[in-house]
């Protein structure tokens, strides 16, 4: 491990909201907010301790995803004239970064503070050439808890020494009631963004930006996520939602705002991503969790505030090409409250 750091697990907490953070990966590995009564539950999917991470029988539960997040075209991209080949490791495509992408890394912990506005910061080098991509790059994600129900996320990359795409998502999967009591389908959501970029039967975005008006994709207003799941092809919603430019919060814009009708807990995420995932959990399959909980299909749902799935290879989407002297920053607002 480098610099011999071990994975090991960190909280923060603030008397009011309790988060178990791993330097492997960045991994969120439970988080504790309280419902309308005061009770508390663990409302993040994954494992009680860091050996089933670390053996990679997670499906990326809680982690930072980089250096690029979501897919890339059969792993290629071009840049400045040269070639760059990833590894396939989602076929046709690649995938968060490759075999070993920044989920699968021990991060450096550079900064951890305890007190009412607990964080801790976690910093890793990628090297030139690391799963093929070019450059080295320095990359540092802050956890912090902001106030008694808020978490926020601050993450940051230089290239070095050459241009190189770079795009980090967090990749935890939400269940508000608990991440133990089954499906989020009786979730509603509502999403900022009034266009998706549709897919291919490989999951690569077309190139087109498509209206989501009259179209199973439309959460512009709150509505429940298993209302339309069934007309979506495929499994259910794995797909990039175009933010708008909506109301704002610290610079930041509304994302996402997600209810569960049994505990009335409500997230809203704030970002300033140009796109974000939306996944229900469509290939969780009994994976064996936290407390013997047996995580299936739709048991939790992804927010993963990004660049656009396949930018490199799409001119018409906004760059994630980072270049030396320049510093790719992305920001994510988790605000839990009941309603």
């Amino acid at each position: 491990m480098a610099d011999h750091q071990k994975p090991e697990l960190f909280e923060l907490n603030n008397g009011t909201m309790r988060v178990k953070i791993s330097n492997y990966g960045c991994t969120v590995t439970s988080l504790f907010v309280p419902d309308k009564n005061g009770n508390l539950a663990d409302v993040v999917l994954g494992f009680d301790s860091l050996e089933p991470y670390l053996k990679g029988a997670s499906p990326y539960f809680g982690c930072i995803v980089g250096r690029v997040a979501n897919r890339i075209k059969d792993g290629k991209f071009t840049l400045n004239g040269t070639e760059f080949s990833l590894p396939i490791n989602k076929p046709p495509n690649s995938l968060h970064g490759g075999h070993k992408g920044f989920d699968k890394v021990v991060w450096e912990v550079v900064e951890h503070n305890d007190g009412e506005n607990p964080s801790i910061t976690f910093k890793y080098h990628s090297d030139d050439g690391e799963e093929g991509y070019p450059g080295d790059v320095t990359v540092t994600a802050k956890y912090s808890l902001t106030s008694s129900t808020t978490m926020r996320l601050d993450m940051e990359a230089k290239p070095e020494n050459k241009p190189t795409p770079i795009s980090l998502a967090q990749h935890t999967y939400w269940n508000l009631a608990g991440h133990n009591s089954g499906n989020i389908l009786e979730h509603s959501i509502q999403i900022w963004a009034s266009h998706v970029t549709p897919v291919d039967q490989n999951t690569i975005p077309t190139g087109e930006i498509m209206p989501v008006k009259g179209t199973p994709f439309d959460f512009t207003t709150e509505k429940k996520i298993g209302t339309s799941i069934h007309e979506v092809p495929g499994l259910g919603y794995d797909h990039n939602y175009v933010l708008d430019c909506g109301e704002e919060k610290s610079g930041l814009k509304s994302a996402a705002k997600v209810k569960d009708p049994s505990s009335s807990r409500v997230l809203k995420l704030w970002t300033n991503a140009p796109g974000m995932q939306f996944y229900t959990g469509n290939y969780v399959n009994g994976v064996k969790g936290k407390g013997g909980a047996i995580y299936g299909k739709h048991s939790g749902l992804c927010l993963e505030t990004q660049g656009f799935p396949n930018a490199i290879n799409q001119s018409n989407f906004p760059s994630i090409v980072v270049k030396p002297g320049e510093k790719y920053k992305h920001t994510m607002l988790f605000e839990f409250s009941s309603e």
